[in-house]
C-alpha cells in the first residue's frame, strides 16, 4: 500500500474518513457534512433507507450528488441468510461490488456475531463481492476472515454509539502486527476527534464515524475536525512517536548552558 494513499480493493483514496449517513438532522446537514469533512466513501444501510417513494428518492439523488464511492452496509442483520440477502440488494441498488458486512449476535451491544460473520463472508466472497467485515479485535476471527477472502478488516474501537473510543488498545495494536499489509479500519465506538488520531497512530489505515458526528450539536464542524484529527494521527504515525519511559529525561542539553562565575572583591 502506498504511504501517502488509502486503499482498498485496489481503489486509492486521499482521505481517511469513511463517513455514515445515518443519525442526521437532516438529509441535507449529511449532505453538507461529508462535504465538509471531504470525505470520499460514505456508508449507506439497505435497511434504513428505503429506495421506494418520495423520501427514499430524494436520499438517494442527495448521496449521488455527492459523487462519492458508497459501502452499502448490512446493518441490522442478524443471520447468515438475512445478510447475504441484504448483500445481493445492494449490489443491485447501487451496482457496487462492496458491501460492508454485519452480522450482529448481540442486541444490547450489537457485538458481531463472528462465527456467522466468517461463514457469510465466505459466501459472499465467493460470489465476488469485495467485503469489509465488522469485526470484533480478535486476533484468530482476522484469521479466518483473511482465509474467506477478505482484503480489508475492520475491527470495532467499542460497542456501536458507545463514543468510549478504543477500549482494547492491546488488542488493536496487536492486530496491526498480525496483519501488517492489510488495510484495518477502526469501525463504531469513536466518540472524539482525539479517539481517531489514537487510532491512526497506531497505525490503522482509516476510521469510520457516524454517531459522532451525525449528533454533534453542529455535524459539519464536527467532521471537520475528525478529518483533521486523522491526519494529524497519520501524520504522526509515519514520523515516528516518541517511546514511552519509566524515567523522566531532561528535554534541555547541558552542553553549552550558560553559567556565572562569582566575581572576587
Amino acid at each position: 500500500m502506498s504511504e501517502n494513499k488509502l486503499t482498498f480493493y485496489g481503489q486509492e483514496f486521499d482521505n481517511r474518513l469513511l463517513l455514515g449517513t445515518a443519525l442526521y438532522p437532516s438529509p441535507e446537514i449529511m449532505q453538507q457534512a461529508v462535504k465538509a469533512s471531504g470525505a470520499e466513501i460514505v456508508t449507506v444501510s439497505l435497511r434504513r433507507e428505503s429506495a421506494q417513494g418520495k423520501a427514499g428518492q430524494k436520499f438517494w439523488g442527495l448521496i449521488k450528488e455527492l459523487d462519492v464511492f458508497v459501502l452499502p452496509n448490512t446493518a441490522g442483520c442478524k443471520t447468515v441468510k438475512e445478510a447475504v440477502t441484504t448483500a445481493h440488494m445492494a449490489r443491485e441498488v447501487f451496482d457496487t461490488k462492496w458491501i460492508k458486512l454485519e452480522v450482529i449476535g448481540d442486541d444490547d451491544t450489537l457485538q458481531p456475531d463472528v462465527i456467522g460473520l466468517v461463514e457469510a463472508a465466505r459466501i459472499l466472497n465467493e460470489e465476488g463481492f469485495e467485503v469489509f467485515p465488522y469485526m470484533t479485535e480478535d486476533l484468530i476471527i482476522a484469521d479466518r476472515l483473511a482465509e474467506a477472502g477478505c482484503k480489508v478488516l475492520m475491527p470495532w474501537g467499542a460497542p456501536i454509539g458507545t463514543g468510549q473510543g478504543l477500549t482494547n488498545r492491546q488488542g488493536l495494536k496487536a492486530l496491526r502486527a498480525r496483519f501488517p499489509d492489510f488495510p484495518l479500519v477502526v469501525d463504531a465506538g469513536i466518540g472524539a476527534p482525539s479517539h481517531a488520531a489514537e487510532a491512526m497512530e497506531l497505525g490503522y489505515d482509516a476510521v469510520l464515524i457516524n454517531t459522532a458526528v451525525a449528533k454533534a450539536n453542529d455535524p459539519i464542524g464536527m467532521a471537520k475536525a475528525f478529518t483533521q484529527a486523522l491526519q494529524a494521527g497519520r501524520t504522526a504515525y509515519l514520523s515516528g512517536l516518541m517511546e514511552k519511559r519509566d524515567m523522566a529525561t531532561p528535554s534541555t542539553p547541558t552542553l553549552g548552558q550558560p553559567f556565572w562565575h562569582k566575581h572576587e572583591a
